[in-house]
């Protein structure tokens, strides 16, 4: 087996992982949060150390510089904002800074699509 299949394999693994986790949360978030371990009093470190390994990442994948990888991104930001602000404004709470969160990730997502697009025709 080679490192890049068993890179791979981790890679899968990983995304098994992150979306059982995202089911339950999304599902039943008490057991989200028993599965996970996490306490309701340090979610705000959490969301720090969250929000700290996002930006590595769209730092890492903006010096890298492949659209596609950078579309992900842009879409990956957009579900969140969008996302985040219809779950803020369902319950009643001020929703506009992830909402437009989720307006912007979508414009950049739609210039990285154009620029694949127009790369792709050139």
């Amino acid at each position: 087996m080679s490192l890049s299949l068993l890179t791979t394999i981790c890679g899968g693994i990983t995304v098994l992982i992150l979306a059982l986790l995202a089911w339950a949360f999304w599902t039943n978030p008490e057991r989200g949060l028993e599965q996970t371990t996490h306490r309701p009093e340090k979610l705000p470190t959490v969301m720090a150390d969250r929000y700290t390994a996002f930006s590595v990442l769209a730092l890492v994948f903006t010096i890298y510089g492949d659209l596609n990888v950078l579309i992900a991104l842009f879409a990956v930001c957009a579900f969140m904002g969008f996302a985040d602000g219809l779950i803020y404004a369902r319950a009643g709470h001020p929703h506009m800074k992830h909402t437009i969160s989720g307006v912007l990730s979508t414009v950049a997502l739609g210039i990285a699509v154009s620029a694949r697009l127009t790369e792709g025709a050139s």
